[in-house]
């Protein structure tokens, strides 16, 4: 918002204007000298809208208090304000701290968005049942679908229904979607030239699972930057696990173990908490990074477990994956209001940030 922005909504609060009529579209619109259209896709999500003014638009409607009334509209579209979210109840998603934290992005743009998140649990094998029953009965508008497979069946079935879904990640023959992903390929491949430059040759991936699309984007940027250079990962040293810290120790014992000739002195983990179990079995193996080998993780910034609270700090790729959950839900709002498949289709910002787990390989 400009100046002027400001001293105005400043001197409506003093006067109390803006508190004895409810201020409309229109209103709003003059104020920031916008179109209604344009107000209306930023309040919604529409990724044509710049960041830069959707965020100039929500502090204005924050400053004058402009409530859309969603309740009419809904009732005109036959819409009942919720967002479905489906998982598996015999798993753990819910002790998940990476689910919880998505999760919790998830629940803050819902509720910008004056919507409701639905949780539907559902057996395994009854996972796109649930999608179908929930559909059929009218009990959410649409679906946020998160870590999809390879050839996911749920975002097929939803996109061959033309059910509205937003998928966290991305899959193969779904047909068009929309969907909100980091680049895991290339986010790889950058950490995999990284500690090349540093010298190292002997390399571990200790990777997510196998079917999932995430995991098989990271192997194939690791692998990719890597066979650029010359170099190869042993098969051994190819790890697609749960990742849990207790299956990154599992992983790191198998490595730690070997003669020093022949260990990884290169490691590239696809999580933090990985990267966890991966440190205690080297300090049980009386090893350390940088001095004994170097290590890159996958940093989804939660609030609990970050590459910087490590001893030493890790380097790390990084993103936001309570960032996901809210650009998730503006996506899916933005489907909803009608905007095209094709601009509903994002690549989230990433980083690679260097800190003290990686140095020069030992000679």
């Amino acid at each position: 918002m400009t100046d002027s922005d400001l001293e105005s909504a400043a001197a409506a609060q003093e006067e109390g204007a803006w508190r004895q009529e409810r201020i409309s579209l229109k209103d709003l619109s003059r104020r920031l000298n916008l179109s209604p259209t344009t107000v209306s896709r930023a309040l919604n999500g529409f990724p044509e809208v710049s960041a830069a003014t959707r965020q100039r638009v929500a502090e204005a409607a924050r400053l004058y208090g402009y409530r859309p009334d969603r309740n009419a509209r809904r009732l005109a579209q036959g819409r009942v304000g919720a967002v479905g979210l489906v998982f598996p109840a015999e798993a753990t998603a819910l002790h998940d701290p990476l689910y919880i934290e998505f999760l919790a992005g998830l629940g803050e743009a819902a509720a910008e968005a004056q919507m409701e998140i639905t949780l539907i649990p559902a057996q395994r094998a009854d996972e796109i049942g649930a999608y179908r029953r929930a559909a059929s009965e009218r009990s959410v508008d649409g679906f946020v679908v998160s870590s999809p497979l390879t050839r996911d069946l749920r975002a097929k079935e939803l996109a061959a229904q033309d059910i509205p879904f937003v998928l966290h990640g991305r899959t193969q023959g779904a047909g068009p979607h929309a969907w909100c992903d980091i680049d895991n390929r290339d986010a790889f491949a950058r950490a995999a030239r990284l500690l090349t430059d540093l010298g190292h040759r002997r390399f571990a991936l200790v990777n997510g699972k196998a079917e999932a699309q995430f995991a098989v984007e990271r192997r194939i940027g690791a692998l990719g930057a890597l066979e650029a250079r010359g170099l190869r990962i042993a098969p051994p040293f190819v790890f697609h696990v749960n990742m849990t810290e207790e299956e990154g120790y599992r992983a790191g014992r198998l490595c730690f173990q070997r003669a020093p000739s022949e260990r990884p002195t290169a490691f590239l983990v696809s999580s933090v908490f990985l990267a966890l179990g991966l440190m205690r079995a080297a300090r049980e193996a009386g090893l350390e990074a940088p001095r004994d080998f170097s290590v890159i993780a996958h940093d989804d910034r939660t609030p609990y477990l970050r590459g910087e609270f490590f001893d030493p700090p890790l380097t790390a790729t990084s993103a936001s994956i309570r960032d996901a959950g809210r650009r998730a839900v503006e996506l899916l709002c933005a489907r909803l209001e009608g905007a095209p498949i094709e601009r509903l289709q994002e690549i989230l910002p990433l980083d690679l940030v260097l800190r003290a787990s990686t140095g020069p390989a030992r000679s």
